[in-house]
C-alpha cells in the first residue's frame, strides 16, 4: 500500500483542486484547474518538450561539471593541509553567493549562452558534491588508517586505496543532492537569460506564458519541471544503489 501512497495522494490533491476551481468558479488566469493545465500541456506538447530537453541538457552538463570539479577539489583538500586552507574558504564563499546576482555577469563574460547557463547551474550544484566528498574522505575508521600506516603506505596510497573507496557512498549522496540543485540553477539562469531576450528552456516558456497571461501553459511548464526533478532524483538514486551494491 505504501508503494502507491504518493500516487493516491497526488490524485486526491488534484481532484480536490479541480473541485475547488469548479465550485468557486475561479478564473483560469488566477488559478487554472488540473483539467485546464492538462489541456495546455497537450496543446503545447511540442514546444514544452523541446524546452524541457534544453533545460535537461543544461542540468546534465552542469551536474557533470560540478561533480568533476567538486570531487577533484575534495581530493586536493584531503591530500594536502595547504590545499585545504586555500580551497575551503572559497568553496564556502561560492556556496553563499546568490547565482541570480552574478548570472548576468557570467552570461556577459562567457558569451556562449549554453556554456553560461551551465556555469551558473554548476555553481549552484557544486557545494554538496564537494562537502559530502570531503566528509566521506575524512570518515575513515582509525584502525584501518593505523593499519595502512603500519605497512608504510604513502599519503597518496592511503587516499586512493582507503579514503576514496570509503567516501563513495557519501560522494554519491552529494551528487544526488546536486542533481536537484543543478536543475534549480539551470532554471534560475534561464530566467535571467530569458529576461535578456535569450530564448531557452522551460524557464523562458514560463516567462513567456506569464507575459501573455497564459497561466495554464505556465503551470504546464511547472509540471514538466516537477517531473524532471523527480526523474533526476530517481535516476541518481538508482545509480547510487547500483554502484554501492555488494
Amino acid at each position: 500500500m505504501t508503494r502507491y501512497a504518493p500516487a493516491l495522494f497526488g490524485l486526491l490533491t488534484l481532484a480536490l483542486w479541480q473541485i475547488v476551481v469548479w465550485a468557486w468558479h475561479v478564473p483560469p488566469y488566477l488559478l487554472p484547474g488540473p483539467v485546464a493545465i492538462a489541456g495546455a500541456l497537450v496543446s503545447n506538447a511540442g514546444v514544452l518538450l523541446h524546452a524541457a530537453l534544453s533545460t535537461l541538457l543544461v542540468t546534465g552538463a552542469a551536474l557533470l561539471a560540478a561533480s568533476v570539479v567538486g570531487i577533484a577539489m575534495a581530493l586536493g583538500v584531503a591530500a594536502s593541509p595547504l590545499a585545504r586552507a586555500a580551497i575551503q574558504p572559497w568553496a564556502v564563499a561560492l556556496q553563499v553567493t546568490p547565482v541570480v546576482a552574478i548570472a548576468p555577469l557570467i552570461i556577459v563574460w562567457v558569451g556562449n549562452p549554453f556554456a553560461a547557463l551551465v556555469v551558473c547551474a554548476a555553481i549552484v550544484a557544486f557545494f554538496p558534491v564537494f562537502s559530502n566528498t570531503v566528509a566521506g574522505l575524512e570518515a575513515v575508521p582509525p584502525e584501518l588508517l593505523d593499519l595502512f600506516r603500519l605497512y608504510g603506505a604513502s599519503r597518496l596510497t592511503v587516499l586512493w586505496r582507503l579514503r576514496l573507496p570509503q567516501a563513495v557512498p557519501m560522494m554519491l549522496a552529494g551528487i544526488r543532492i546536486s542533481g536537484g540543485l543543478a536543475l534549480v540553477g539551470a532554471v534560475v539562469a534561464e530566467f535571467v537569460a530569458g529576461s535578456g531576450g535569450i530564448a531557452s528552456g522551460l524557464a523562458y516558456r514560463i516567462l513567456e506564458a506569464g507575459y501573455k497571461l497564459e497561466i495554464p501553459r505556465m503551470f504546464a511548464a511547472l509540471v514538466l519541471l516537477a517531473v524532471a526533478g523527480i526523474a533526476i532524483n530517481a535516476a541518481l538514486g538508482a545509480m547510487a544503489r547500483a554502484v554501492t551494491r555488494d
